[in-house]
């Protein structure tokens, strides 16, 4: 019951956020329509509900949003890229922005609320900035595990176990940025050439791709698959709404990061107001913001205090990861990947 009502009060929160947003109010004095913020959101549905409330609300600015995985974005707003039908891009890995800033897709802004956020959290040209990160890993159904007496995965070979043949589900590279972050640290652990073999592999003991990353984690939740692999973050969000069954673990012979960004769309039909909004999200207060609706991912504003929760993955180790190269190579990457394991990006 508990998580019934939380449902239904998330689900009015976004239908609240997307109704108050889409409305066009006009000023009193002379017919003047108040100003106007469109996002698209990359991370979760009451995350972005949440932080367009708030930026309304301490701003006035009419803020509405569509929720998308990270590759539907790229894709949106390249297709639109004459035309923009939004101003700001909210959410998902760093490595999907950078391919949009190499063809050209993003507005260089450097607010000044980004000069207390590390460098290696930015983009040094003011395309994107860190908004939160988040460690790659493990999740799996531990009563799944024990029917089959299987132990947890501990190290990414022993995602290749023929159990788990039919049981491992986790999303497609081309359509969300946590699943490409998997294949990029796969060529990047193991080098390219055993890279793609392992991913090959991999694929034969994949059941189905999910378009977002957070896809097989609710799977899980579900008891419709075996193991997935996501962000820890997002696996500690799902065992505290209540599922019990749900086991994490980072891999121990090291893993990826995501950086998760914010950018201005080039051409933002509302640049103003994308840029007040990046300066804005920001801050501490802003950042905070995610914890309130089960986002627990780390911060990047050394003042913003993180969840609680994910100080357990402070110990995680993370491998040399190259984004430049990463954010780079993606298209060549992504049609490879679709190749080699004869798979689309699910619509």
């Amino acid at each position: 019951m508990k998580r019934v009502v939380s449902t239904i009060l998330k689900t009015l929160l976004i239908a609240t956020v997307i109704a108050v947003g889409s409305t066009v109010a006009v000023s009193a004095g002379g017919g003047q329509e108040t100003e106007t913020l469109t996002i698209y959101a990359g991370l979760l549905e009451e995350h972005a509900a949440l932080v367009a409330q708030e930026f309304q609300k301490a701003t006035g600015i009419k803020t509405s949003f569509v929720r998308m995985s990270g590759g539907e974005i790229l894709a949106r707003i390249r297709a639109e890229s004459a035309n923009p039908q939004a101003s700001i891009w909210y959410g998902g890995g760093s490595l999907t922005f950078i391919e949009a800033d190499k063809l050209g897709l993003l507005e260089h802004y450097k607010s000044p609320t980004a000069e207390v956020i590390p460098d290696q959290l930015k983009d040094p040209n003011g395309a994107w900035t860190g908004i939160y990160s988040g460690y790659l890993g493990f999740v799996a159904d531990q009563e799944w595990l024990d029917s089959v007496g299987m132990p947890m995965p501990k190290v990414w070979d022993d995602l290749l176990d023929p159990r788990l043949k039919g049981e491992l589900v986790y999303a497609h590279p081309g359509s969300s940025s946590t699943a490409y972050n998997v294949l990029v640290t796969m060529l990047q652990l193991k080098g390219e050439e055993a890279g793609w073999e392992y991913l090959q592999r991999l694929n034969e003991n994949v059941r189905q791709y999910t378009k977002s990353g957070s896809g097989g984690g609710r799977m899980i939740q579900l008891h419709e698959c075996g193991v997935t692999i996501g962000y820890l973050h997002d696996a500690i969000a799902f065992k505290r709404e209540g599922y019990d069954h749900i086991v994490f673990t980072a891999p121990a012979d090291g893993t990826g990061y995501e950086i998760g960004a914010v950018a201005i769309i080039k051409g933002a039909p509302e640049l103003e107001a994308a840029k007040k909004f990046v300066d804005w999200c920001l801050t501490p207060a802003a950042q905070e913001l995610g914890k309130t609706v089960n986002a627990l991912q780390f911060l990047t504003n050394p003042d913003a205090v993180p969840p609680e929760e994910v100080i357990q993955l402070k110990n995680t180790k993370l491998i040399k990861q190259d984004d430049e190269w990463a954010g780079a190579n993606r298209s060549a990457f992504l049609e490879k990947f679709n190749t080699l394991t004869r798979t689309t990006p699910p619509k």
